[in-house]
């Protein structure tokens, strides 16, 4: 019995869908997926246009994948998915950083940082490093647990540390350049570093 093109483009089709989602939902959780898909979460930058593009890309990559691979169209919808779902990760990645930039819009300088608004200024050493969260923190506008919650660190997510607030146990977190928050040294580490802390 002959599958006819339409049938092979509908197969496809579910196929691209099935694997971009198990690449996005998964990307989260499973290390076997963020290999496939490197950078699918962890953009550093608040929202959900990341895993959005990254489902997107992997949807439109899959089903052009399958579509030009001639007889081996698993594998070409599982490459499409693959490297679509890294180009749309990318990109959703770069607008929530514009998006970031814009919302921090209400800036002023101290200590040689540009600094949101929401935020009081404090001491600074230089350490310009990119760090990540070891579990979900709240961003302080101050360098201390007094400090009204600006924002939030996701465990996992990868962040710019500007600088490091002498004395404290307090980094200055970045977003697009601008301090946007504070972060206790306690609950991140260098990026690469399996268990030890920043400290």
């Amino acid at each position: 019995m002959k599958t006819s093109k339409f049938s092979k483009t509908i197969n496809g089709a579910a196929a691209a869908a099935m694997l971009a989602g198990a690449l996005v939902a998964g990307g989260a959780t499973t290390a076997s997926a963020q290999s496939l898909v490197p950078g699918v979460t962890g953009c550093g930058a608040e929202g959900v246009k990341q895993e959005r593009g990254a489902l997107i890309g992997a949807l439109a990559g899959g089903l052009l994948g399958n579509s030009v691979s001639g007889r081996n169209r698993t594998t070409g919808t599982v490459v499409g998915a693959a490297v679509g779902a890294a180009a749309g990760s990318a990109v959703g990645c770069q607008m929530q950083h514009n998006d970031a930039r814009r919302s921090y819009s209400s800036t002023y300088t101290r200590g040689g940082y540009r600094l949101s608004s929401d935020i009081s200024p404090a001491s600074y050493r230089r350490i310009d490093q990119t760090l990540v969260a070891t579990s979900t923190v709240n961003l302080r506008s101050a360098p201390s647990t007094r400090g009204g919650r600006v924002g939030q660190l996701r465990s996992g997510e990868r962040f710019e540390a500007l600088a490091e607030v002498p004395g404290t146990n307090w980094i200055l977190v970045g977003q697009g350049g601008v301090g946007v928050g504070y972060v206790h040294a306690d609950y991140v580490r260098p990026v690469g570093a399996r268990y030890a802390s920043y400290r």
